[in-house]
């Protein structure tokens, strides 16, 4: 099978460890990771803002690049929601993991308290459910913490943050304070965007680190 990493703009430019995670994950599994450099933006921002018109020649680009490829992975649900309305074997993580590999242990390390979050795209549009939390599950040392309205927005929502500020506020603190009440050392989720904006609310509370859970995936004892 031929695998491409699709690492995604913010990935590539604010947190290149969930990137180079994943390769760990997967190489670690035997899986040969291949990274076109030509990748570029998909355009999902610039669909879910309502410019359709200049989103789809960067989501046709993607399909270029990565022509030839049997499944292309990404360790984000927001951008992989977007580009699978045009291409189907493009998958989120915890997706090619559990359902292509059909494997739900990894390898990973990380002797801490985590809680996750389900961020929105990954909840309600790819309907990943559990998988997430089942590879958690199988990491050694980890101890999972259950996050209370879980299920809630953190009023990230791309330029909904910028867009509507008030409430979008409200909707961070709600998410924070329950974060905080796990007792948690970190908060893990699918999407760096969105751990942006949570971790943003967690620093000035001194709460729990927020991490792409790919890099939990990753960890070993010796780095944990």
């Amino acid at each position: 099978m031929r695998v491409g990493l699709f690492v995604t703009c913010v990935n590539d430019l604010m947190y290149p460890r969930t990137g180079r995670a994943v390769v760990s994950i997967l190489e670690r599994i035997g899986v040969r990771v291949e990274f076109p450099e030509a990748q570029t933006c998909c355009g999902q921002v610039h669909g879910n803002s309502g410019h359709q018109r200049l989103a789809a020649p960067l989501r046709d680009r993607f399909g270029e690049v990565f022509a030839g490829f049997d499944a292309v992975v990404s360790p984000s649900g927001s951008c992989v929601a977007f580009l699978r309305e045009r291409h189907g074997n493009v998958y989120e993580l915890s997706e090619f993991l559990v359902d292509v590999l059909e494997t739900e242990d990894v390898g990973g390390v990380f002797p801490h308290r985590v809680t996750y979050h389900p961020t929105c795209h990954g909840l309600r549009m790819l309907r990943l459910g559990d998988k997430p939390l089942r590879l958690l599950a199988n990491v050694r040392g980890i101890e999972l913490l259950p996050l209370e309205g879980a299920a809630e927005c953190c009023g990230f929502g791309g330029t909904f943050a910028v867009k509507n500020t008030g409430v979008s506020s409200a909707m961070l603190e709600d998410k924070c304070a329950a974060v905080c009440d796990t007792g948690a050392d970190f908060l893990a989720a699918a999407d760096n965007s969105c751990l942006t904006h949570i971790g943003g609310g967690l620093s000035r509370r001194n709460g729990p680190k927020a991490i792409h859970y790919a890099e939990i995936l990753a960890a070993t004892k010796a780095g944990a």
